[in-house]
């Protein structure tokens, strides 16, 4: 059998271009991150399948890459059904590994536990552009704070973090899914419904009001309040009065607290801002995962034409492994997005020294070559980054290419 030279589906090979933005955005996230409060953590790629499958993950649950049980455990023979075969699989996000770790660790953590968290996960996804089956995620939650000091904290980190890696002018959309239920009850759709109803609102921005009215329609949903709901999207602006329109129209349909708890969330969010953005209300904003119970959240970047992160309040989920509900709030950008947009902007990773490249004429004698070393380790001391090469016969193209790589300075020694 042939060997296969290209990854998986899917999956890439990263070159180092691209490992050195990478490689710097990493260290950018943590620094800014860990200057906020929050704190380095990890759980393993591996859950458990019952975790997997816990009817939280929405339609991630139906991505799942599933591990076979190992040795013995392992019987094909009397296998009846998939689970007698499976025992694990791979995580397909960051947020329930850490539901289950805060659960298993809670008395060693501090109160509340601002996390950072950080690694690959896995969905047998169709592989587009910005998305792959193998991607990095990057998490930051608070984890023990049930005020919305939590979800001021993580959008001002965020959009603290992307305006230092040079992005602007993107947006931040702010909802809150009891919002998205009142407007569902005023409507008079009935809660069995919702999620029914959520999976198609959440379709706006591919299909438009007309499209969201005609596929409501399509499914049974009586006229009047279709023509409803649909109304109150029509009416509610992006800013704070369409908050307070909605406040005012749903009445007692929606809890109080809701609406007041999304203008203070703007408020401080525009008065402490240190990046170039917009935060807007949009009350179409769903968020696919169903384990959402409060605030949500997502940026959204004309550049890539949708989503590059986001994340909500999931106060129930932790009490699923424990039998008691933790306030939980978490914010995940998309690290795999953000490197392809820096890449197709040609991005160069600052460097505080400089990037230098010693050129040295081949077959330098030795006591010569020493010299030349120890030059380059004096600047790297200093704080540059050095890079000796042999000179090539053609030093253009050989410089052209260093270039690429960021190098700015030159310098060629030649024998004595």
């Amino acid at each position: 059998m042939a060997m296969k030279k290209k990854p998986v589906t899917g999956m890439k090979d990263i070159l180092p271009q691209e490992m050195e933005i990478r490689d710097y955005l990493i260290a950018q996230i943590k620094e800014t991150y860990r200057s906020f409060g929050f704190s380095g953590m990890e759980t393993p790629c591996v859950e458990h399948i019952e975790n997997l499958c816990s009817n939280q993950g929405g339609e991630n649950e139906k991505l799942i890459f599933k591990i076979l049980k190992r040795g013995e455990k392992l019987k094909l023979s009397e296998a009846k059904e998939e689970m007698d075969l499976v025992d694990g699989g791979l995580r397909y996000d960051l947020t329930l590994p850490l539901s289950r770790y805060y659960a298993n660790n809670a008395n060693d953590l501090p109160a509340p536990f601002k996390a950072l968290q950080m690694g690959n996960v896995w969905r047998a996804d169709r592989p587009q552009r910005g998305r792959f089956r193998q991607f990095m995620q990057c998490d930051i939650d608070i984890l023990g704070e049930a005020s919305i000091l939590a979800e001021i904290e993580l959008i001002t980190a965020t959009t603290t973090l992307l305006g230092r890696i040079g992005f602007e002018d993107f947006t931040i959309r702010l909802n809150n899914r009891k919002m998205l239920k009142a407007m569902a009850a005023f409507s008079g759709f009935a809660e069995a419904d919702y999620d029914k109803v959520f999976i198609t609102l959440d379709k706006m921005d591919k299909i438009g009001l007309a499209g969201v009215a005609e596929e409501l329609a399509g499914q049974g949903f009586p006229k009047e309040s279709v023509d409803t709901y649909l109304g109150l999207f029509e009416q509610a602006s992006d800013d704070e009065e369409g908050i307070r329109f909605l406040q005012e129209k749903l009445g007692g349909c929606l809890e109080d607290g809701v609406a007041q708890d999304l203008l203070t969330i703007m408020e401080c969010v525009n008065a402490v801002k240190a990046a170039k953005f917009r935060i807007v209300f949009d009350p179409t904003l769903v968020r696919g995962m169903s384990y959402y119970t409060g605030p949500i959240f997502e940026i959204a970047m004309d550049e890539y034409g949708g989503s590059v992160g986001g994340g909500g309040r999931y106060d129930e989920m932790i009490g699923r492994f424990t039998g008691q509900n933790i306030p939980a709030c978490g914010f995940s950008i998309g690290f795999e997005r953000i490197v392809m947009l820096l890449m197709e902007k040609g991005y160069q990773v600052p460097a505080a020294g400089g990037k230098t490249a010693f050129l040295v004429e081949k077959n330098m004698p030795g006591e010569q070559l020493m010299g030349i070393l120890r030059q380059a380790e004096e600047r790297r001391a200093a704080g540059g980054q050095v890079n000796v090469v042999v000179m090539k016969k053609n030093k253009k193209f050989q410089k052209e290419q260093l270039q690429k790589e960021g190098y700015t300075e030159f310098e060629e020694f030649f024998r004595a």
